[in-house]
């Protein structure tokens, strides 16, 4: 499956025109309200006032979404009645957006109605859904390609979300002026993100290795496992982050290396959106749900917060030891990209010169030493691996099954990276 996206310098002045050529009369447009202010929303204000598109603003997103303030969006969405929806954001606007436009289009469902099993119940979407144009604020999500909205559980403490390909975007705007507002700590989380994203759905399961095959196309899960597909997109994202991404943080002003990482974004997504994910991603859900008192550089938020894009590098160099030893080959093919010497490498160190490579690359970009360093011991181990056992959608592409013992020896390796 393959996502729809447009590429350019200053493309969202075009919005106005393709909401007029949808022949949309009522337009939610979401944002968050740090970006209400900023110059990529301005952009579309600019075009929708240009072509006399009606619309209502909701800049109320929340920067990694709860349950909450989903149904809050959610709420404003089923007033509004409203027939096409622009979000303007990274990953938490998009998400908000696509599950807004989700149940304002089921109104008789629950809220857990499509909410992934085990915890929700993880019905397949048979509902129309509005269009839906995505214009990505950051480098990282790749939420503009992917048919996944992610959120906090606030009673289980832990992050979960909606899986369906009915709610992909219709459009993703890839417009690379809007990262040059990002500051330097979000440009690096939001790398991290793409990195792995490529690498988890480079080495996740093969897809024609799951079973059982579901009686119909409705019932395939989004994630559905490495394919030739969505290898090429990885692959091609992972030597774009390699070559670009120190760059893009280092220099706000490398219009080349942030125009670069933004695509990197948007082809990643291509690939994790129909491949998946796996260990990294499962086990950054309890890490950001569980946070205690850790606030980031660089983020304008009034709540502790661990980035999405950090929860899930830290635990990248133990996660791919661990993995490697299915399909090694492509664990030092990636090693290799990464920088490292596989010249000499033998097939059964793959995990040990991937987790090398990626030390390497995160101790040259000042990231945290770890999960202590983000305030979190041994003692928390069990509730992290509890966090991690919901995750199925995630876990099960993990190419190599991991036990609870196995998922605590890999919290207790994350604790210090260098």
């Amino acid at each position: 499956a393959i996502s729809n996206i447009r590429y350019g310098e200053g493309v969202t002045k075009e919005i106005g025109m393709d909401l007029q050529n949808l022949g949309a009369r009522r337009v939610c447009l979401m944002t968050d309200k740090n970006l209400s202010r900023l110059p990529p929303v301005n952009a579309v204000l600019n075009s929708l006032a240009k072509y006399g598109i009606n619309f209502q603003m909701y800049d109320n997103v929340r920067v990694e979404p709860t349950d909450q303030s989903f149904l809050d969006a959610i709420q404003f969405a089923k007033k509004g009645e409203f027939d096409a929806y622009v979000a303007v954001g990274g990953g938490s606007v998009m998400d908000t957006c696509k599950a807004a436009n989700l149940y304002a289009a089921s109104p008789s469902s629950e809220f857990l109605d499509y909410v992934n099993a085990p915890i929700g119940k993880g019905k397949p979407v048979t509902v129309p859904l509005k269009p839906l144009i995505a214009v990505p604020t950051t480098s990282g999500t790749g939420s503009e390609t992917t048919g996944v909205a992610i959120f906090d559980f606030k009673e289980l403490k832990v992050k979960t979300g909606i899986a369906s390909r009915a709610i992909k975007p219709t459009l993703g705007i890839i417009d690379p002026l809007h990262t040059l507002s990002m500051p330097e700590r979000i440009v690096a989380n939001c790398g991290f993100d793409v990195l792995c994203h490529a690498l988890e759905s480079y080495t996740a399961l093969p897809y024609n290795k799951r079973s059982p095959c579901p009686s119909n196309p409705v019932d395939r899960p989004a994630y559905q496992g490495s394919n030739p597909v969505s290898d090429v997109w990885a692959l091609h994202a992972l030597r774009v982050v390699a070559k670009y991404l120190k760059r893009a943080i280092r220099n706000p002003e490398d219009r080349e290396a942030r125009a670069n990482m933004h695509l990197a974004s948007a082809f990643a997504g291509i690939g994790f959106g129909n491949a998946g994910v796996h260990l990294c991603h499962g086990m950054s859900y309890p890490i950001s749900g569980l946070v205690k008192t850790y606030k980031p550089k660089d983020y304008n938020v009034d709540h502790s917060l661990v980035p999405h894009g950090l929860s899930v590098v830290l635990t990248s160099p133990a996660v791919f030891a661990f993995t490697a030893q299915i399909h090694p080959e492509r664990h030092l093919e990636v090693a290799e990209i990464l920088g490292a010497d596989i010249r000499t490498a033998r097939i059964k160190d793959a995990g040990l010169i991937l987790a090398d490579a990626l030390r390497k690359f995160l101790f040259d970009l000042n990231v945290d030493d770890g999960l202590a360093a983000i305030g979190y011991s041994k003692a928390d181990i069990p509730a992290l691996v509890k966090g991690t056992l919901p995750q199925e959608r995630v876990t099960k592409l993990s190419p190599r099954p991991q036990t609870e013992e196995d998922l605590s020896a890999l919290f207790e390796a994350s604790m210090k990276l260098y």
